[in-house]
């Protein structure tokens, strides 16, 4: 992350293509923050993950709108079926190596889906390493 290396948690997934599950990022000096909109999907339609390499994987498992009671209706437009958010989504963030992945905290209210992942601020050793030089093996 030093030496001006830019760390983007995007770069390797592409499963945007025209979601509702828009995503927004912000950093602290001791967490990241990120915020999906996951209109009408509730907690249990969410699923949150961790996958190998510090993936943070977020999938709408999708849903349908109660249709009981509605079967004499005949359908004209169908909009909010279309961009609500129904169906099915895959977001992935990467993110960065210093994060406390089990503390990761997420929650679900109005539509949107917090997630908070603190950050490792505990100091660590350098991964320099010092080998001891002797005048015989």
């Amino acid at each position: 992350m030093g030496d001006g290396i830019f760390w983007y948690p995007f770069r390797r997934y592409r499963e945007w293509s025209g979601s509702t599950a828009l995503i927004d990022w912000m950093e602290s000096s001791d967490v990241h923050i990120f915020k999906i909109n996951v209109p009408g999907y509730k907690k249990d339609d969410i699923k949150v993950q961790i996958e190998e390499r510090n993936v943070l994987s977020i999938r709408g498992e999708g849903f349908k709108e109660d249709k009981e009671g509605k079967e004499n209706l005949v359908w004209h437009v169908a909009e909010r079926e279309a961009f609500s958010g129904r169906g099915k989504f895959l977001r992935r963030v990467e993110l960065p190596e210093n994060v406390k992945v089990d503390q990761i905290k997420a929650h679900v209210e109005n539509g949107v889906l917090t997630v908070v992942v603190p950050k490792d601020t505990s100091s660590k050793s350098s991964k320099i390493r010092n080998v001891n030089i002797t005048s015989k093996l």
